[in-house]
């Protein structure tokens, strides 16, 4: 999708985004099926990944809108205990080393965060 086409889809406030806290759940259009996803923030940065573990596909909070681990430094899967990056998605420990989550694009811009559009990830309309 172009740059200059791209609509970026407001999500939610920044403030709404507290470091390494409960995230901001949204459903995305992933090839014409409706998915959750999330945004968190963590070293003051707000990330979005599909909610979708990269070992097995399905679910990874442990509680509705909680994925860092104890210490808060890691996304963790409720499931199998894959632990990853925040920054990039990687898992760094547990049953898919070097695997990643899928990433949305986020931007923050006036006190408020956005996610981009792509071929894959479309709004829900």
């Amino acid at each position: 999708m172009p740059e200059s086409n791209v609509v970026w889809q407001s999500l939610c406030q920044s403030i709404d985004l507290e470091e390494a806290g409960r995230a901001v759940l949204f459903d995305v259009m992933e090839f014409g099926h409706t998915v959750q996803a999330f945004a968190v923030r963590h070293d003051n940065v707000a990330v979005a990944y599909l909610n979708r573990c990269a070992h097995v596909p399905t679910a990874m909070d442990w509680q509705e809108g909680q994925f860092f681990d104890m210490d808060k430094q890691y996304i963790i899967c409720a499931i199998h205990g894959a632990m990853y990056e925040p920054s990039n998605g990687q898992c760094v420990a547990g049953p898919c080393p070097g695997a990643r989550l899928l990433a949305i694009e986020l931007k923050e811009e006036g006190g408020e965060v956005f996610w981009r559009p792509t071929d894959r990830f479309q709004p829900i309309f």
